[in-house]
């Protein structure tokens, strides 16, 4: 064909306010051809055959923009276009499900986002009280500074089954899996979104995105150019300041740091500890809590389309911890990653390390019984404050007694190496992903909280594929994925995905099943806390009787889900769906299993004697974690959103959760008491929750309230109750009170209740802005976690300053 048959298409891509945006696609369906714009947002697709194309533009976080355009032999035509953040549901472009941009409503998962926009008009330094209005989601507060999130069933003080990651590396702890959260180091102003994705999602991302997958997704340096100042005041003393630098150097090189320092007051709440039948305020309780984080990434482009990132960050944190073993004073942990990522049209690779430390971090529930046994039996204060970290006092005669290992201090000194390489492509209607990841976890606590004399080093590897076939013309599209796990202790695991899309005018159906494993933690596995008290059960147990108690094995859950996404009318939208899942070996929260009232107390662990591994214990009280038989839960949420012109809208989200428990199945029996009870499997989820929201944006100004109703429910977490008054084991007599004291703690009732949310902001000029946010707006008195107080009124002031860039280059039209 000869060059005058052919033409050529060029422009430049921008956002609404005339910033180029480098990496937008540019694509012709019908050619199967496409580009990505460069530095200035610039592109060229050329050799196309004369005629007429639609050509579509994305960018994610963007509205998608597809238009005609005639191509002319010998001839370039200028086709240029300017995307606005995505302010339809059906528009948004996520990266999360498939590690590719891909539009909402292809995507078949329920899955939800917080923009750029939501995190920018929100007046506060913890984005996590954003989670509180997705649909699916259960949102948790445990005080000033504490929030966290649950999905679909089984939440603890312990929680590891929702996997979180921020720029394709885990935020995860070492040793506990537990989600970093406020130890992230990561700040709000260089955060573009948060993906969240609800039900299974092991196949690309691993073991332990069981229930859930949180993604948060920075800002790119090109695409925010600027420096961003904020200062934040707030009432329990909070006080944030932060600054975000990002600049383009050239085509080539790009840069970005930011930092943040956040502190505050936790709310005034003691949790009582229990030494016999008198209750004591916790030792040296500090409810200050204070957060410091910094972060510097390099962007350089070894070619047009491809990116070589590196990044280093780092958190240092001291606030309280709610742990299902009691509270913790954390002091002082620090978290640092250095991560080196390529990124190109079809290859990705990426290899990150991550170190945590802490020193002085310890559990206030230990120390306080440590210090007290040490004042009664005739110890001076300064002694008996110092010995409380690692020693409890057990009296054995008038005057005499020995001093036992008891410790409550936690050190951490684990790192973690992780790396993973990936290759995508299509051909025409056929996408292919493949890839490789590999994990080692050096777990190293000095011997405070594990069984880790000699340090703790697991590793494990998957690899995976996943296979879709689109038809457009039909709407049809089927997906297949696989990934196989070899872990040091569990052998091979194998993770299927399977999907089924049908796209029907403005909307798109989808049925999916997908496999999901949870790998115990290694607390799960090798935890010792406060001198034998709690037990990985790594090895497995044998009792007096000779009753033998298997280690744990791999949590699975087999989940299938239908769902709808689309639009209902001109301004009314819809996602939709219904899933049921099956889980086998549930992992359980802590369990006694020992039965000291009837003799039958811990003997051995693994094939040692428990007094070899844990000096002067007598396994007569023993909490360990335990595999569970077999449950099927269920459920159903609803997500609806009302456009009553561009700049105001509301929003509705409706979900339910129920299960099943199979009471004929010993193995259901947490106990060990040969009765299945219904309380013996907790499920900490509400049955029904719903919110209700009205959000508006118009020019300078901008504001949302928000409304949110959980339903009254238990929570039961190791030594933690939240319940209402119950006679468990249906013998008459009610172990469950509430506001009176359970075991070795207080239980104050069932969590939940009714909550109002509402921030408004101005936009003063088009550098300076001002906004307010307050959360339980009418006080109401709820409470939402264990081991917390309940939440009052939280308010805060932002006042925020951004000093553009202006580039002598800037994107032009030609």
């Amino acid at each position: 064909m000869s060059a005058q048959e052919t033409g050529s298409i060029k422009g430049v891509i921008t956002e609404d306010s005339g910033m180029p945006l480098s990496g937008a696609t540019v694509y012709i369906k019908a050619l199967d051809k496409g580009t990505i714009t460069d530095f200035d947002g610039k592109y060229m697709l050329d050799n196309i055959a004369e005629g007429t194309y639609d050509v579509t533009v994305s960018y994610v976080g963007y509205g998608t923009s597809t238009q005609s355009v005639s191509v002319t032999g010998g001839k370039a035509t200028t086709f240029s276009v300017k995307l606005n953040e995505s302010n339809s549901i059906l528009d948004e472009v996520i990266l999360t499900a498939n590690k590719q941009p891909q539009k909402i409503t292809d995507v078949p998962a329920t899955v939800n986002v917080i923009t750029a926009r939501d995190i920018e008009e929100f007046p506060s330094f913890n984005v996590g009280e954003l989670a509180a209005r997705q649909k699916g989601v259960d949102f948790v507060r445990s005080g000033v500074l504490g929030t966290g999130i649950n999905i679909r069933g089984f939440n603890s003080a312990f929680n590891s089954k929702n996997l979180q990651v921020t720029d394709d590396r885990l935020s995860t702890l070492i040793a506990t899996g537990l989600p970093l959260g406020s130890f992230s180091t990561v700040t709000k102003d260089d955060i573009s979104r948060v993906e969240i994705l609800l039900g299974p999602n092991g196949t690309l991302y691993g073991p332990n995105a069981h229930n859930g997958l949180i993604s948060t997704i920075t800002k790119h340096p090109r695409k925010s150019e600027g420096t961003t100042v904020a200062l934040g005041l707030g009432n329990q003393s909070v006080f944030t300041a932060r600054l975000r630098h990002a600049e383009a150097i050239n085509d080539k090189f790009a840069y970005k740091f930011h930092f943040e320092h956040s502190q505050g007051k936790e709310y005034n709440y003691t949790d009582s500890v229990y030494v016999g039948n008198k209750a004591y305020k916790e030792l040296d309780l500090d409810r200050d809590f204070s957060s410091r984080k910094y972060g510097a990434s390099l962007y350089y482009k070894p070619t047009k389309e491809s990116e070589l990132i590196g990044y280093y960050g780092h958190s240092n944190n001291s606030n309280i911890g709610i742990t299902s073993a009691g509270r913790n004073q954390i002091k002082d942990w620090t978290i640092d990653i250095a991560q080196l990522k390529f990124v190109s049209e079809h290859f990705f690779a990426n290899t990150y390390y991550t170190w945590s430390k802490t020193d002085d971090t310890y559990a206030m529930n230990q120390r306080t019984q440590n210090y007290v046994s040490f004042i009664e039996n005739g110890f001076s204060e300064e002694e008996a404050r110092e010995r409380s970290f690692t020693e409890q006092w057990f009296p054995t005669g008038p005057g005499t007694g020995v001093a036992l290992q008891r410790g409550a201090l936690f050190k951490d000194d684990s790192q973690r190496f992780n790396a993973e390489a990936q290759y995508n492509n299509n051909w025409n209607d056929f996408y292919v992903t493949v890839g490789a990841q590999y994990q080692l976890d050096m777990a190293d606590s000095d011997g405070t909280y594990l069984l880790d004399q000699d340090g703790i080093d697991l590793a494990q590897t998957g690899v995976y594929t996943q296979l879709e076939y689109k038809l457009e013309d039909s709407g049809w599209g089927f997906l297949f994925g696989g990934r196989y796990d070899n872990h040091d202790l569990y052998g091979s695991n194998f993770i299927p995905k399977l999907a089924i899309t049908k796209k029907v005018n403005s909307g798109t159906f989808r049925a999916t099943y997908g496999k999901g494993i949870a790998v115990p933690s290694i607390l799960n596995l090798k935890g010792n806390l406060f001198g034998g008290l709690v037990l990985g059960n790594g090895e497995g147990f044998t009792l007096a009787d000779g009753t033998k108690i298997p280690k744990l094995d791999v949590e699975t859950i087999n989940s299938y889900e239908i769902g709808y996404k689309g639009q209902l009318s001109d301004k009314l939208f819809i996602d939709v769906n219904a899933y049921y899942n099956q889980s086998d070996n549930f992992i359980s929260p802590l369990v006694n299993v020992a039965d000291t009232a009837n003799g039958n107390f811990v003997t051995h662990v693994g094939d040692q004697p428990i007094g070899d591994v844990i000096e002067g214990s007598n396994g007569s009280f023993v909490l360990t974690y335990l595999n569970f038989g077999h449950v099927d839960t269920y459920g159903a949420d609803i997500g609806l959103n009302y456009y009553f012109s561009n700049s105001f809208r509301s929003s509705f989200n409706y979900s339910y959760f129920g299960r099943e428990l199979d009471k004929d199945d010993l193995a259901n029996d947490g106990n060990l008491d040969g009765v299945v009870l219904e309380s013996e499997l907790p499920v900490n989820t509400p049955n029904h929750k719903f919110s209700l929201g009205f959000h508006y944006n118009s020019g300078k100004f901008y504001g949302a309230i928000y409304g949110r109703f959980v339903e009254k429910y238990d929570f039961f977490s190791g030594i933690n109750v939240a319940a209402e008054t119950q006679d468990m084991d249906g013998d008459g007599v009610n172990e469950i009170v509430e506001n009176a004291r359970v075991g070795r703690t207080w239980n104050y009732g069932q969590l939940g209740g009714f909550t109002i949310d509402a921030n408004a902001g101005y936009n003063v000029t088009d550098q300076l802005s001002m906004g307010l946010s307050i959360s339980n707006l009418l006080n109401n008195e709820v409470r939402e976690f264990v081991a917390s107080p309940a939440s009052e009124t939280l308010v805060s002031f932002e006042l925020k300053y951004k000093f553009n860039i202006k580039k002598s280059n800037a994107a032009s039209n030609n």
